[in-house]
């Protein structure tokens, strides 16, 4: 049940970026940007590069877009001055809180994040306040018709997957971020269609609220997934599908 309430949750409000498609290829672009400026301009020996450019493909971004924002990390071209910083807080009923951050310009960033907490019944927190809770983990489903599970099983774990699970009627697979391209790259080349995929700071332990809060709850999500310089989002809440239904 973790297992489908986490899938659930991020598909309901990663629907909601993705809606915005513009501004997703922005928050894809900038990605590529810090891969590249990190790690160089190489996706096959720069992984999270490699990874950032499997994500901006699964959402059409153009090949065009793709090669200018890594010339931008690597200095060829202006545009390349983009930092990642991490945000936590805490949000209604004292869920946890966790913000991926790239931006050009961290003095306008903070003060409109934090009023962001503000206005919907969170609240900014300090370094580390949260960020315990989470474990950055590669996340791959795929629906149990599309496959074979012990040729999946023995597909993921040869390429350094961590687990194959059962979640309802998909197929989850769980991977460390460092070989997360490598294990979508694997699966793919069999001709298997991936269902979901995604690097995603993953809860340790989970908390349930009412349906009040969890309504709180969500508005301060999607803000904060709204915003241009908000990369993702990741809560320890655990919206029932009750909830989600009537969240819409």
């Amino acid at each position: 049940m973790a297992g489908h309430s986490q899938y659930s949750n991020i598909k309901h409000r990663k629907a909601l970026v993705d809606s915005k498609r513009s501004k997703l290829w922005s928050k894809l672009s900038k990605a590529i940007i810090v891969a590249a400026k990190l790690g160089g301009g190489d996706p096959s020996s720069n992984v999270r590069l490699r990874t950032a450019i499997i994500d901006a493909k699964a959402v059409s971004l153009p090949k065009d877009n793709i090669e200018r924002a890594i010339k931008k990390g690597t200095g060829e071209l202006e545009g390349g001055d983009v930092e990642e910083i991490l945000y936590e807080g805490y949000g209604p009923g004292g869920v946890a809180v966790l913000c991926d951050i790239m931006t050009d310009n961290r003095n306008r960033t903070a003060p409109e994040v934090r009023k962001l907490f503000d206005t919907h019944g969170g609240k900014l927190g300090s370094t580390n306040c949260v960020a315990y809770l989470f474990e950055r983990k590669g996340m791959i489903m795929i629906k149990q018709s599309a496959v074979d599970l012990e040729k999946l099983m023995e597909l993921a774990l040869e390429n350094g997957a961590d687990d194959v699970t059962e979640v309802d009627d998909r197929y989850e697979v769980t991977c460390t971020p460092d070989v997360y391209s490598t294990v979508v790259e694997a699966i793919e080349s069999q001709g298997i269609e991936v269902d979901f995929k995604e690097v995603s700071r993953v809860p340790s332990t989970t908390v349930e609220v009412d349906s009040e809060t969890a309504i709180s709850v969500m508005k301060l999500l999607e803000k904060l997934e709204d915003h241009d310089d908000v990369q993702s989002v990741a809560s320890n809440v655990n919206f029932t599908e009750e909830q989600l239904a009537s969240l819409g």
